[in-house]
């Protein structure tokens, strides 16, 4: 799974941390949710959530947001949208927590504004 990955741009992995700010490693996330570790897992490979290799030890960790106050249903087509266009876990990332025209994607889609967000993901694609 590409999230499991080394990622070769330190700076890019700086950039994602800080803007994502609060992470939960995959024994955490399994808390949050009251499900085994092995469900997290088949989240991951079904792209319900992505994770990141960070710190050290690189432990794999979920942007909080994606989980919390809880699962983010929207992402999984959002992520879709975002790989069709080419980008990997970690640009994803620092595109959905950045801000953008004065909101972060991140927040579009936590407010129910799935639509909006794809059709910028798309955008960025041309």
């Amino acid at each position: 799974m590409r999230g499991e990955e080394d990622h070769a741009n330190p700076e890019l992995v700086r950039q994602v941390e800080e803007l994502v700010g609060d992470w939960l490693p995959l024994p955490d996330v399994a808390d949050v949710l009251g499900i085994r570790i092995s469900e997290v897992r088949r989240m991951l490979s079904d792209r319900v959530i992505v994770a990141v290799r960070r710190g050290r030890p690189a432990v794999l960790s979920v942007p909080a947001a994606l989980v919390r106050p809880e699962p983010l249903t929207s992402f999984a087509g959002t992520w879709t949208v975002l790989r069709d266009s080419g980008f990997d876990e970690l640009e994803a990332l620092r595109w959905l927590f950045s801000v953008n025209d004065g909101v972060r994607p991140i927040d579009l889609l936590r407010a129910g504004h799935k639509t909006q967000v794809r059709r910028l993901a798309q955008a960025l694609a041309l």
